[in-house]
């Protein structure tokens, strides 16, 4: 009997939990599966709470004090990650998205000569000023098996000269959604009101660019909800501004993934600077205004589906009137990319 290859997942943050959770399932039936978390969302709500909710495995190897600047974070992840690989001797590695943690994987992999496979490849913001822009295209560049969720994604790769073993997959964050969208329930009590996440550094280390957010949502027609950042929080008391002064925001706790979609598919409409939830804002056919200069989810742009908003937050609330005339069904995929990567690794490592 030949042995099963051997494949080490790399998560370390939200939207990576919510990726690993149906494609872990895949991949277990045909490979020997172990997963690293590397503590990059060291707060409960914002990691352990996904184990527990969409009842992934427990990690293999859990990481620790892996610094707070993305230097820190990257050396000492690169660092921890590299005696993890040459423990386990995987055939491959596989990473999620753009955060530190991917680079950090991804780098430490290919030093070993070990096969890096990048979920979410070919995404491109085309702002350099953003570190997840950095991390993506470096992850892409030293990647050996590259799985994209659209065309668009697809064709940037072509351009930057990435063209073997470059598969459209669709988005296994739909594949997620479609399976959780029957247990969604009404949690606030508010019959209107708008859901908003907000956590980017261009939007929250500034007093006065805070401000200017929280005083636009405190203007809007219905109530907004805030599920907060830890950091965002630590910066709000850093700035001594006092929460209870927004009157139309009702600040929670961050929330796991099966109450954030259930706080979306009830709200009017999604406030946000997160790409994850520009896509299920999407997928559950609710106007998005996203706090950006861009985005690299250009195919939710169309159709008023989803607006970018940055320079002139005075326009949000008019903004968010403008109706969207057609969701594509279709976009991302069908919600089986993660069947899709399965059957397409057991041709490229098998």
């Amino acid at each position: 009997m030949i042995p099963r290859k051997k494949i080490l997942a790399v998560v370390g943050a939200r939207p990576q939990f919510i990726k690993h959770a149906p494609l872990s399932k895949a991949l277990e039936k045909d490979f020997l599966l172990k997963s690293v978390h590397t503590g990059q969302h060291y707060d409960d709500n914002m990691s352990r709470i996904f184990f527990d909710e969409l009842k992934i495995q427990k990690p293999d190897f859990q990481l620790k004090d892996i610094g707070k600047s993305h230097a820190e974070q990257t050396g000492n992840m690169l660092i921890s990650l590299e005696r993890i690989f040459q423990q386990e001797q995987p055939d491959a590695v596989l990473v999620y998205g753009d955060t530190n943690s991917t680079l950090s994987a991804a780098l430490a992999a290919v030093k070993l000569h070990i096969q890096v496979i990048h979920i979410e490849a070919g995404l491109r913001s085309f702002n350099i000023q953003m570190p997840e822009e950095v991390n993506r295209i470096m992850t892409d560049h030293v990647s050996s098996i590259l799985f994209c969720p659209s065309e668009v994604a697809q064709q940037n790769l072509f351009a930057e000269n990435i063209r073997r073993n470059v598969f459209i997959c669709g988005d296994v964050m739909k594949d997620m959604l479609r399976l959780t969208l029957p247990y969604t329930r009404r949690l606030f009590q508010e019959k209107k009101y708008y859901f908003a996440t907000i956590h980017r550094p261009y939007n929250t280390d500034a007093k006065d660019r805070m401000l200017e957010i929280l005083n636009t949502f405190n203007a809007l027609p219905y109530p907004v909800l805030f599920p907060i950042h830890p950091r965002t929080t630590k910066l709000l008391a850093g700035f001594g501004v006092q929460l209870e002064q927004f009157k139309n925001i009702s600040f929670i706790e961050p929330v796991g993934y099966f109450e954030s979609l259930s706080y979306q598919y009830y709200c009017e409409a999604i406030i946000t600077d997160s790409g994850g939830v520009q896509k299920e804002a999407y997928w559950l056919e609710k106007k998005c205004i996203t706090i950006r200069p861009e985005t690299e989810w250009v195919e939710t742009l169309t159709n008023h589906c989803n607006t970018l908003l940055f320079d002139s937050l005075s326009e949000l609330a008019s903004k968010l009137q403008e109706i969207p005339t057609y969701f594509d069904p279709g976009l991302y995929g069908t919600g089986d990319a993660s069947n899709e990567i399965s059957e397409q690794l057991k041709n490229c490592l098998c």
